[in-house]
This record gives C-alpha cells, sequence and structure tokens, in this order.
C-alpha cells in the first residue's frame, strides 16, 4: 500500500514539474514579402467616356405646306451641296409667283402713266396754266403709284422665295439618313423634319473633363506639345481606331453645376468607320514623362476613401537584464537585435496601370514596401521575410 502511494505521488510530482517548465514564446512576427521601390519609366493613358459627333449636322425642315412630290436621292448615301433632295407640291406657290408678277405689271403701267399726267401738269403748273389742285393731285398720284411698285415688287420676292422653298437642296456635303416622311404625305412649315444631313469626314469626338485637368489641356492647346499617340479612341467593341486624333476646341465655360468642361478632338475617318453618336473611350497619352513610382495594387489599402501601404521600418526593442536572464542562450542573443516593424503610410495614388498603380506622394524611393500579408497586419506590427517565398518561388529577405 506504502509502495503505491509513494509512486503515486512522484507520478504527480513529475507532472507538476512538467508543467511549471517554462513554455517557449510563440512567434508573433507576421511572415511577409517586401518590395524596395525603385522609380521607373510607366506609360499610362487616362481614359474618358467619349461620343462621336458630326462637325456639321442639321435638321432638314420644310419652309412651306403642302404634300411630298418628289424625293430625289438614295437614303443613307453621300449627297453633294446644292443637290435637290425634296420637292413639295409647288402649283400653289407657281399660281401665287405668277399673280404677283402680272399685279407687278399692271402696277408699273399705272406708274408710267401717273409719271406722264404729272410731268404734264408740272409743265403747265411753271405758267399757271393748270389749276393748282389738279397739279397737286397729279403728283399725289405719281408717288402712289410708285409705292404700289414696290409693294408689289417685294410681293414678288416673297412669292418666289415660298416657290423656292418648295424645292429642298443639300446645304452642304454630306451623309443623309432614311427619310422621316414618304411622297404624298403634308407637311407643315418649320415643324416637319424631312430628314437629317450630317458631314462624316473628319469626325469630331466630345469627352468631359473636371475643371481640375483643365489647365492641362489648356497647355497641350496652347503649346501644341507633340506626342507619339497622345489622343487615341477605342470603339465600342474595345478595338483601337487605326487614326490619331487632334485636340480642336475647349468649350467656352465650364458647368457650375457639375464642375465640368467639354473638348473636342478631331479623327480622320476616311473609311466612315466613325458614326455620330457612337459611344467610345478617348485615351490620353499620358504627360509624366519622368521616372514613377510603381507598386503592386494589391499593396494597397483603402479605408473611407483614402489609400494606406505598409512600409517596412527597422527597430530595436530593448529587453531589460532580469529579463534576458530567464531567457535561454539564443533567445537572449537575438532579444537587442533589430526588428522590422509594419508603419501604415497614408498616400496618394495615380493612375492604374493594369495589376500595379502609381503613387504620387506619401512614399519614397527606397522605402520597402509590405506587398502581402495585410490582412493579419496593423500598425506596428512585427513582420519578418524569413522563409517566406516571394512571387518567383524562392526566398526573399528584407
Amino acid at each position: 500500500m506504502n509502495r503505491v502511494l509513494l509512486s503515486t505521488i512522484l507520478v504527480s510530482c513529475l507532472i507538476l514539474g512538467a508543467c511549471k517548465k517554462k513554455q517557449p514564446p510563440q512567434n508573433t512576427e507576421v511572415p511577409v514579402n517586401l518590395l524596395k521601390l525603385t522609380p521607373r519609366t510607366v506609360l499610362y493613358y487616362d481614359k474618358y467616356p467619349a461620343t462621336t459627333r458630326a462637325l456639321k449636322q442639321v435638321n432638314l425642315l420644310s419652309q412651306v405646306s403642302g404634300a411630298v412630290t418628289g424625293i430625289f436621292f438614295t437614303e443613307g448615301t453621300k449627297v453633294q451641296q446644292g443637290q435637290k433632295l425634296y420637292e413639295i407640291d409647288e402649283r400653289i406657290y407657281k399660281a401665287a409667283y405668277d399673280q404677283a408678277v402680272a399685279n407687278l405689271e399692271v402696277s408699273k403701267s399705272s406708274l408710267v402713266q401717273a409719271q406722264q399726267d404729272a410731268d404734264r401738269y408740272d409743265y403747265l403748273n411753271k405758267y399757271n396754266a393748270v389749276a393748282k389742285q389738279q397739279y397737286d393731285h397729279a403728283v399725289v398720284t405719281l408717288a402712289q403709284a410708285k409705292s404700289t411698285v414696290k409693294a408689289l415688287e417685294q410681293a414678288v420676292k416673297t412669292a418666289k422665295t415660298n416657290l423656292t422653298y418648295a424645292t429642298v437642296y443639300a446645304p452642304f456635303t454630306g451623309t443623309i439618313g432614311i427619310s422621316q416622311v414618304r411622297v404624298g404625305e403634308v407637311v407643315t412649315p418649320s415643324v416637319t423634319t424631312l430628314d437629317t444631313l450630317s458631314t462624316d469626314n473628319p469626325m469630331a469626338v466630345d469627352f468631359i473633363i473636371n475643371e481640375k485637368n483643365l489647365p492641362f489641356f489648356e497647355k497641350l492647346q496652347r503649346e501644341k506639345v507633340k506626342i507619339d499617340s497622345l489622343f487615341t479612341v477605342l470603339l465600342p467593341d474595345n478595338s483601337l481606331y487605326d487614326h490619331l486624333g487632334k485636340l480642336s476646341i475647349i468649350d467656352r465655360a465650364v458647368d457650375p453645376q457639375t464642375g465640368s468642361i467639354r473638348v473636342r478632338l478631331v479623327f480622320d475617318n476616311p473609311g466612315f468607320s466613325l458614326r455620330a453618336g457612337m459611344s467610345c473611350v478617348v485615351r490620353v497619352h499620358n504627360q509624366d514623362v519622368g521616372p514613377q513610382l510603381v507598386i503592386p495594387n494589391k499593396a494597397v489599402i483603402e479605408q473611407m476613401g483614402e489609400y494606406f501601404v505598409y512600409v517596412a521600418k527597422d527597430t530595436v526593442i530593448k529587453v531589460s537584464a532580469d529579463s534576458l536572464k530567464k531567457m535561454d542562450q539564443k533567445a537572449a542573443a537575438d532579444a537587442n537585435k533589430p526588428k522590422l516593424i509594419a508603419v501604415q503610410k497614408k498616400v496618394k495614388t495615380g493612375q492604374v496601370v493594369g495589376p500595379d498603380i502609381v503613387i504620387k506622394g506619401g512614399i519614397n524611393a527606397g522605402d520597402r514596401i509590405v506587398v502581402d500579408g495585410l490582412q493579419s497586419l496593423h500598425d506596428g506590427a512585427p513582420i519578418t521575410t524569413a522563409n517566406k517565398v516571394g512571387p518567383g518561388g524562392g526566398k526573399r529577405g528584407g
């Protein structure tokens, strides 16, 4: 019985001794990969949603009423300036013109007679051979006849204009669309749209910029900066249009409601690939010609609209002499060695270039930034690069 009790006590003591043995400290350092920043030249484009527009475009409206009696073009084709497009029933306008001409001829005959009477009474009046009243009546009649002729001349012009409006001609060379009216349809003056005519080569491309970017585009316009592929366009199918654009117009004023302004480019369009009203994307070649800091986009953390990265910093954590005595030899040797910590830095971001992003400020060349393991970090967290496999498959150091 005593032997069993002694054995039990001995085992218990051994267990208690093992429990009291100090456990090795857990490693709290977060394994990460670091990237040392080196400025490099980068090519990218600023992109803006855009719309193609014709440099000239007009809605053809009827200026007189009546039925359409003729259409003299093929829809969707090119027409020349002055080409006859539509004819509206001109019979009523031809009759009005002929009547106005006839009335004018009658008034001219009356003017001749009034002139002869006035000349005759003027001669007789010099010798007091006619009553003063008759002379005055002849002068007034002549003046009325002259006024009547002038009025009827204007009536002839009006009738002729209306007759001319009965035929619609192309105001400039361009492509005409699908006719909005058909032969026999009655049109209303200044209301009925007959068709739309627009130019197609060259073609304008309009896009909106923020007023903050206005000085940049004004500089391009003022200094005529020559950079290869400065302005290009991505078509709706995301293919690159094969002609380069030129900066043509910056709108006269900024929209006070949105703080934006319209910019217009002009592109040659010999193959008519650009059509008015197309949605496309304008690419503006970046003007940052010097080396820039570029980091992986995954190394950036967004918080409440602000952007941060973790920068690796060397630091030394002082350990007291009493603590050193309690450590084993290896732990004591490593205690006062420099350690890496992750320091959070606010950065100003620029253009996204594929998987990378341009950094405009907040960090400097030569800094080492954390590129992975960010979800396990906080400001001041200890980090390590030991035994961390980098993107290339090898171990990476600090």
